[in-house]
């Protein structure tokens, strides 16, 4: 298989200024509406780059679980290696890549961590099993075998045969509030369109930015 072969045509509606909310959040609502109408597979998930002290960069895959007007909320285990990064460096990136719809969003931001009473507010709505795992997993450590976590996850399923599950102290979310927000959308001939929201002195500056 060549990849250079390997191409589609972007063929949908291009993106205009007009039709553009002043809010990127607002804007950023009526995409992802769009997305969870499309039925598209799991429409928040996310890539988060991140850079620690050593300079390099490091991404993956995590789930958005709330936004409003401050910004982006995910979670994650508190030891794990994004949030040691965060912790050295809370300038982070989000991306979503909408392909059915040939869209794509960018978000850079502040990373900083949510109340815990918020953290709780979400443990407790997730389901058992995902509230045990997150006391199971060490997030990021090397372990031996996959059968040594699944005999963990037993152990502790046991040890909360009974009543509520703690919430651990070691795990919540994190807030990213975004200082630019990137709007793509596929366009003919690879002339896509994308719009810029950028922060300034607390307003939102909206530039459209060569493909």
């Amino acid at each position: 298989m060549n990849l250079f072969d390997m191409r589609n045509e972007y063929m949908m509606q291009g993106l205009h200024r007009k039709d553009l909310h002043p809010s990127p959040i607002k804007q950023f609502e009526l995409w992802f509406n769009q997305a969870l109408q499309a039925q598209l597979i799991e429409p928040n998930a996310m890539s988060l780059a991140t850079v620690g002290n050593e300079g390099l960069p490091s991404i993956r895959s995590v789930l958005l679980k709330s936004y409003d007007e401050e910004g982006f909320i995910f979670f994650s285990n508190y030891n794990s290696k994004k949030a040691q990064h965060i912790d050295q460096n809370p300038n982070v990136a989000l991306h979503f890549a909408w392909l059915g719809l040939e869209r794509q969003v960018k978000i850079e931001g502040i990373a900083t961590k949510i109340s815990k009473s918020a953290s709780l507010k979400y443990f407790l709505a997730r389901p058992k099993g995902s509230q045990i795992g997150a006391w199971v997993s060490h997030q990021s450590q090397i372990i031996s075998s996959r059968s040594l976590l699944e005999a963990k996850f037993e152990e502790m399923k046991r040890k909360f045969v009974e009543g509520k599950i703690p919430f651990p102290d070691f795990w919540g979310g994190y807030l990213v509030k975004p200082l630019v927000v990137e709007f793509w959308q596929g366009g003919k001939d690879r002339l896509h369109d994308r719009f810029e929201y950028r922060l300034i002195q607390n307003q939102w500056d909206i530039n459209r930015l060569a493909p």
